[in-house]
């Protein structure tokens, strides 16, 4: 199948991204500029991202409270209106299918934003899984999506937006605000451990958008941003990567998501499965290579002469100037301070198991 164009595609091109294909889409990699200065300029001023390959789907319908909380392992009972929550959605076996952040629109309309990768395998399982009186749509072709992201994201924003349209709270949406003069949902979340917003437009009004935002930012340091750099980004927050840290085999509890697995609710899909696995006998860490050598994905982890687990991601840490590498060991070997080593193309490196995240905004 043909790979497709976000509505920014020509942007990237005229910026000399660097072109690759992911998730079914031609997105950039990164700029002239390189991934190391996209990411500190995200850790101390800003960039923008073209997020628009994400996946959105509404769902409608006076039991579409009843639903969410069937389909998902969060509980979405109580919510104010423009209020987000993060979800893993789970299989019977207890794997995970994707996780997806949950928009309350308003009474029996909800906004889901799901991954780029999984968009039709998860509209099939939502669709698939339908209980009572609700309408699911995936409405993912009519929006394009930015991530404005970094400490002087909100400065930029007040520039083309009403100081009352920016939501205050993190992961919190204004449904109707403007920006620019553009129609735009504004979301306050993000995938970089940053402040920042993600804005969902219209195909049309996203490239007028782009260019009048990185003309608008440019005092503040704005600079366009690509996959490479918002990958190291979401691993330095230790922020977990549907693929990597979680699969249609590894648990929720198992990728440290049990905060948002509410096994109190009367039932979910997935729940008889984690109450019949009990505690999980491995977890993901954050591991601190100190041996020289870069831990990447799927790489072996070994303590006591054994192997005790995998990467599940890995780099080198543009901010930190330190690897970095998330993985799942075993339960007798996650706590901090624990010495590990990875094998990395046939050499076993040091590593020490260290608190997630790795690194969080001041």
């Amino acid at each position: 199948m043909e790979a497709k164009k976000t509505p920014l595609y020509d942007k990237h091109v005229q910026a000399g991204g660097k072109i690759v294909e992911f998730a079914g889409y031609l997105l950039p990699v990164q700029y002239q500029t390189g991934v190391i200065k996209e990411h500190m300029a995200v850790r101390t001023a800003c960039g923008l991202f073209d997020v628009s390959h994400m996946g959105e789907i509404t769902v409608k319908g006076k039991d579409a409270v009843r639903f969410l909380n069937h389909l998902l392992t969060n509980d979405y009972t109580v919510m104010e209106d423009g209020q987000a929550r993060y979800s893993p959605m789970c299989n019977p076996e207890g794997g995970v299918v994707d996780d997806l952040i949950v928009y309350k629109v308003k009474e029996d309309d909800y906004f889901i934003v799901v991954n780029a990768a999984n968009k039709d395998k998860d509209f099939a399982w939502i669709r698939a899984n339908v209980l009572g009186d609700v309408v699911v749509e995936d409405i993912s072709e009519s929006i394009a999506q930015l991530a404005l992201q970094g400490p002087k994201a909100e400065e930029i924003l007040k520039k083309l937006t009403s100081e009352d349209q920016i939501p205050t709270g993190y992961y919190t949406a204004n449904f109707n605000g403007t920006v620019a003069g553009y129609k735009a949902i504004i979301s306050r979340t993000g995938y970089t451990g940053e402040d920042g917003f993600e804005l969902y437009v219209s195909p049309e009004a996203a490239p007028v958008l782009w260019d009048k935002l990185l003309e608008t930012g440019v005092e503040e340091g704005l600079i366009p941003c690509g996959l490479g750099a918002r990958d190291t980004l979401r691993l330095e927050a230790a922020m977990p990567l549907y693929g990597h840290e979680m699969n249609d085999e590894i648990t929720p509890r198992t990728a440290g998501l049990g905060t948002f697995v509410k096994m109190q609710k009367e039932e979910f899909i997935g729940k008889e499965a984690l109450e019949r696995l009990g505690k999980p006998t491995c977890r993901r860490v954050g591991l601190k290579v100190t041996g020289k050598g870069i831990a990447r994905e799927h790489q072996d982890v070994y303590a006591d002469g054994r192997k005790i687990g995998v990467t599940t991601s890995g780099t080198h840490s543009p901010y930190l100037k330190y690897p970095i590498a998330m993985a799942i060991v075993e339960d007798a070997y996650r706590a901090v301070g624990t010495q590990v080593e990875v094998d990395v193309r046939g050499r076993r490196v040091a590593a020490e198991v260290v608190k997630l995240p790795f690194y969080k905004k001041a």
